[in-house]
């Protein structure tokens, strides 16, 4: 049985083997153990094995609590029962016996009910701008008993001025006793305290003026590295690290082609043979074309290299000229017999060769001009390069077809010797690297060449979409390995020296994806998400591309990084909240968008929805609706900063009216309204606009940081009321939220309030689903985002075939007691910690599902059953894995 007479902290304790001991020892006796640096009122006991200038040693002497050695453990585990503590307690008089030990006296004053703490009748100010040092302070004091305000209190008289900053005199106006930190440890241990080397010189002290002590850093954060079982959580640290290596090494080999390689490995000779194309170039000459390319396959040995002006004035021929269907597979034949003869990969030579042959012969462009031109005239897009025939003929289609198949192998084939290690050093020396990345743009994966890849791609799948012919989607299916293998390889080539670059990269390809993706329907959207080969481009561009719908329907999302967490939290909050959202009249797209946002150069600028407008009246459209400035105002602007609100309604009565349209700067009208005191407008809006995006930010000051910069106090409360807490967490520029605007703490608290009201208004239950389309499309999204993570982050499941992670009951036991907060402060590998927290969240997964909206679980759409099936199979694999009955092994 669990004894509460004897819980312990330990403090300053760093030796792993002597801390298992003791941790060992307080359970076998049925103590209880509580790790972390933060000193908890609920400790008896503090083990420490001497004077410390910690957080935990300073509240327990002014608790009363027991300071004792390891001696007390050690002995009463050899006993088999708890000792007597006196003998073991910290003495910090031992060489002075005639000086009374000032832990022994402030815990018997405490334990004989003379004081209930070491500052009792303390009414504490503190003021120290540094909110982890101030933190640490309130709690020591708290422990003794005293009264602690860190704004001045209007109930209290304040006895104590605690500060480190010798320049405030706000104690002294008041002709309030003003104390520096240090006064705390001088008040503990009194005259002791000059033989303890990690405080002030006392003679130099004085009670009204600060003086500077060296504890005070040390008693910010307690190093003792506090945790359960430190030795227990290092081995499960190497656990997952192995795991995770095992499982980043299978994915790196599914990039790998060791199939297509061996062909492409010639056997070079010692000595590369002397070949004469002369012969080739009269063929050329005498447009002899399909003879001359059998030459060149009759000459072709490893190492040998035809011209690279006569491959380009082949290649212009297949391009521009009447070619027939065997001479265009004749060139394909021979840029594949080159290739095989000599591959690219460690050979800067033969890299440079390619480059100068893979390019258009007339721009001459380069590879990456070649292959975009090459697209375009399959899609039917400009602009191309330079005029080709048009339109292609068939043959020409299944050339340029054949020609993207012979880039992505080429591309293929680098990539397997970047993974496989037999590049290793010169990967951007390749032809793949050399195309999508300048000398400028190679620390960042969204390069032009990248961007544009992307766009094509997009573009690609809505052309094959609901198309029968072959040839299309296998012109789409090649630009997913394409863009799959550039991401991969970048990846690849950075992992090792940033991760953390890496993963920004992705993010923002995903992010510009996202845009691209914006004003796509549902169906293609089901079309192009599966097309991103990249499980780790595909996982942020779907996250983006939920975050943007819920921004879109006026939902504030936690900007938190990804974690399976987050996806079954706020997100699955968020999908029940958007439950409640009804259809809206017209999705505007950024298209539009930007066209409305350009300046006007007449007196009526084009604005989204004026063509509906015109349909359905004029005689509803405001004058002036049309009219963008120079600065890309609306009319919607213009009203929200004059306050006219009866113009808002008649503009928002307009069939189209995108709500949350922006200026050059990035403005939101909300942003005008709350900056210029607009407080009808801005009630207006919130009361009309469902999907009002109250979290828009523009170099981080968002609607609510505008109306308390201009104390516009009224419109701060319903904004806050509308769109709760979540608006107090959004920060600018300066990291500032808006309540560190705020420099009363009764408006403060007032403000709080009014978030309050709102969390609840958000957290209302939903019975109904309003738009079961819109929730149909949004429950996919997050499926998609959901498995797609689950793979990425090497998240085991009973649907991962042999995986090399063992989940016993005593593992899941462990990954359970596991504190977070800690777990990044003693764990060395952020990949660890990531799946570690995925594993527990997978193994609490009840407590999410439980919360899950009633709309949500109603639904009887097959994509909202389907996602709602998923959790329910994590959350029975999780509560099995606990129980050891499950089949993961």
């Amino acid at each position: 049985m669990v004894d509460n007479k004897y819980i312990f902290q330990m403090s300053g304790i760093k030796n792993h083997s002597q801390k298992k001991q003791l941790l060992q020892g307080i359970r076998k006796l049925g103590g209880v153990y509580i790790g972390g640096s933060v000193y908890k009122e609920t400790t008896t006991h503090l083990i420490v094995q001497k004077a410390l200038a910690s957080e935990k040693f300073l509240a327990a002497c002014a608790g009363g609590k027991w300071i004792v050695t390891p001696g007390f453990i050690l002995d009463s585990v050899n006993q088999k029962a708890w000792l007597p503590e006196a003998s073991y307690e910290l003495n910090l008089t031992a060489q002075t016996p005639e000086t009374p030990n000032p832990l022994k006296t402030w815990r018997e004053r405490v334990s004989n009910g003379t004081v209930s703490g070491a500052f009792q009748d303390w009414v504490v100010l503190i003021d120290i701008d540094d909110p982890a040092s101030r933190s640490v302070f309130i709690r020591i004091l708290k422990a003794g008993r005293a009264v602690v305000f860190t704004d001045w209190p209007t109930s209290h008289a304040v006895t104590h001025v605690l500060t480190k900053n010798k320049s405030k005199d706000k104690g002294r106006k008041c002709r309030i006793p003003h104390y520096s930190v240090s006064y705390v440890a001088k008040h503990l241990f009194g005259h002791v305290c000059s033989e303890l080397n990690w405080l002030c010189n006392l003679e130099s002290f004085d009670e009204k003026e600060s003086c500077e002590m060296d504890f005070e850093a040390a008693a910010v954060t307690d190093k003792s590295m506090d945790v359960t079982d430190d030795l227990s959580h290092k081995e499960l640290e190497e656990m997952l690290k192995k795991y995770i290596i095992i499982m980043e090494q299978r994915q790196k080999m599914l990039l790998t082609v060791p199939e297509f390689h061996s062909y492409y490995t010639p056997n070079l000779s010692v000595q590369i043979p002397a070949v004469d194309f002369s012969n080739v170039q009269s063929l050329v000459e005498c447009t002899f074309f399909p003879q001359a390319l059998e030459e060149i396959l009759g000459s072709l040995q490893p190492g040998v290299m035809p011209p690279a002006l006569l491959l380009q004035q082949l290649m212009h021929h297949a391009l521009h000229g009447d070619a027939k269907p065997l001479y265009l597979s004749m060139f394909i034949t021979v840029l594949h017999s080159i290739l095989r003869n000599n591959p690219t990969w460690g050979s800067p030579g033969h890299t440079k060769y390619f480059l100068q042959i893979l390019q258009c012969p007339e721009c001459k462009g380069g590879l990456w001009s070649l292959l975009e031109t090459s697209v375009r005239v399959c899609l039917g897009s400009k602009p191309t390069c330079h005029s080709l025939p048009s339109p292609p003929s068939t043959e020409l289609f299944r050339l340029h077809c054949n020609l993207q198949e012979f880039f992505l192998r080429l591309f293929q084939l680098e990539l397997h010797a970047a993974s496989s290690g037999r590049s290793r050093g010169r990967s951007r020396a390749s032809v793949l690297y050399s195309t999508f990345w300048n000398m400028w743009e190679k620390s960042t994966l969204t390069s032009r060449a990248v961007q544009q890849l992307s766009k094509l791609l997009i573009k690609t799948v809505v052309w094959a979409f609901n198309s029968t012919q072959e040839w299309r989607l296998g012109m789409s299916v090649t630009l997913q390995e394409t863009l799959c293998v550039v991401v991969e390889f970048w990846a690849q080539e950075h992992s090792p020296l940033n991760s953390s670059l890496v993963e920004k990269g992705f993010k923002d390809l995903a992010e510009h994806m996202a845009i691209l993706c914006q004003d796509l329907h549902c169906d293609v959207l089901k079309e192009l998400i599966p097309a991103i080969r990249s499980a780790r481009l595909r996982m942020f561009t779907v996250d983006a591309i939920y975050r943007n719908i819920c921004c879109s329907r006026g939902l504030i999302l936690s900007s938190e990084p990804l974690c399976l967490l987050k996806i079954v939290s706020t997100y699955l909050k968020a999908l029940g909240n958007l439950c409640d959202r009804g259809p809206v009249q017209t999705l505007k797209g950024q298209t539009d968008r930007l066209e409305m946002n350009q300046p006007s150069t007449s007196s009526a600028a084009h604005v989204p929805g004026s063509e509906a407008v015109k349909d359905s009246g004029r005689e509803t459209v405001p004058r002036g609706y049309h009219r963008v400035n120079a600065a890309g105002e609306t009319l919607l602007h213009r009203a929200c900063k004059k306050n006219q609100v009866e113009t808002l309604l008649c503009i928002l009565s307009v069939p189209g009216t995108d709500v949350n349209i922006k200026d050059h700067a990035g403005w939101t009208p909300l942003h005008e309204a709350c900056n210029h005191g607009s407080t009808e407008c801005v009630q207006a809006l919130l009361q009309h606009c469902p999907n009002l995006q109250l979290g828009s930010q523009v170099q981080g000051v968002s609607p609510l940081h505008d109306a308390l910069l201009n104390q516009h106090m009224r419109i701060a409360k319903m904004l806050l009321q509308r769109g709760g807490s979540p608006l107090l967490k959004l920060r600018d520029s300066e990291g500032q939220t808006p309540l560190d605007l705020v420099s009363f703490e009764a408006l403060r608290e007032e403000l709080l309030r009014c978030a309050e009201e709102g969390d609840k208004a958000l957290a209302a239950p939903c019975l109904e689903v309003r738009d079961l389309p819109f929730i149909e499309s949004c429950s996919w999204v997050l499926s998609c985002l959901f498995l797609t993570y689950l793979q990425e982050r090497h998240v085991p499941t009973y649907k991962t075939p042999l995986t090399p992670l063992d989940l016993s009951p005593t593992v899941c036991r462990s990954l359970i007691r596991l504190r977070s907060d800690e777990l990044a402060s003693t764990w060395g590998d952020s990949r660890a910690v990531t799946l570690a927290e995925d594993l527990r969240t997978v193994l609490s997964l009840e407590q999410y599902v439980s919360q899950v909206s009633p709309a949500l679980r109603r639904c009887h759409g097959d994509q909202t059953r389907l996602f709602m099936q998923l959790l329910d199979d994590l959350q029975a694999e999780g509560v099995a894995l606990i129980s050891g009955q499950s089949d993961f092994d």
